[in-house]
């Protein structure tokens, strides 16, 4: 089994990951799918922006599912595959997703290798110890096409309000978060060649009126989340 998460964990809160979540993130004054859909539009615009046709979408470490309608909304008319290795969250993302265009498989059974034109992966890598990381990095490379993308989003370290919020989330309280350079290092060690990386979500809903500034100050490292954008080399 490829490396993502603690299996009985993740299992544990397969039922309700949603509120469990939302226990640190009301303090921001938003909902989950706020951000959600904030990476995935994100994303979307930025494989726009490099020329990148989008057809399958590889969601690591997608626990229950809850990015993928946001990733078909981004990416209309693609075939989402999301991977985890707690089969809770799996049997939650199948019902939540019947007869829609995607599939959710342990990582054993994930066989689109070479085959997937974008990685997305959200919150993941700091629930993988940090010796397997490597492993679980290089698995994204190897399912990606040659030229495909690799969208990593993390928890911003260098915030303090993440470290609060986190320390209020229950699978959240012994994660190892990772610093943005580390990052990098990570996906440069397996091959990929790094392209950016970028800090989002800024300002909470209070300060809502001000995120119309959040691009001219996302080479600071003031947001709650950063994303590393790599590519797999042609």
């Amino acid at each position: 089994m490829l490396p993502i998460a603690s299996e009985p964990e993740f299992d544990e809160y397969a039922g309700d990951y949603h509120a469990a979540l939302q226990k640190g993130l009301k303090l921001t004054g938003e909902d989950a799918s706020y951000y959600a859909e904030g990476r995935c539009r994100w994303t979307a615009e930025r494989s726009k922006q490099v020329g990148l046709e989008v057809k399958r979408v590889l969601d690591f470490g997608c626990g229950t599912g809850t990015a993928t309608k946001f990733l078909m909304q981004a990416f209309p008319g693609c075939h989402v595959t999301g991977t985890d290795p707690s089969d809770a969250s799996l049997a939650v993302a199948r019902g939540d997703h019947v007869g829609l265009d995607c599939e959710f498989v342990l990582p054993e059974a994930l066989a689109h290798v070479n085959a997937i034109d974008l990685a997305y992966c959200n919150g993941v890598f700091h629930h993988i110890p940090p010796l397997e990381r490597q492993a679980a990095a290089r698995s994204v490379f190897e399912a990606l096409k040659p030229g495909g993308w690799f969208a990593l989003w993390e928890n911003n370290p260098w915030n303090p309000m993440v470290w609060y919020v986190m320390s209020r989330v229950p699978f959240d309280k012994d994660a190892i978060m990772l610093w943005p350079g580390e990052t990098e290092d990570l996906l440069r060690h397996v091959g990929f060649q790094v392209c950016c990386t970028r800090f989002s979500f800024v300002f909470p809903s209070f300060l809502s009126l001000l995120r119309p500034m959040e691009p001219l100050l996302a080479s600071l490292p003031f947001g709650g989340q950063y994303v590393v954008l790599a590519q797999k080399p042609e």
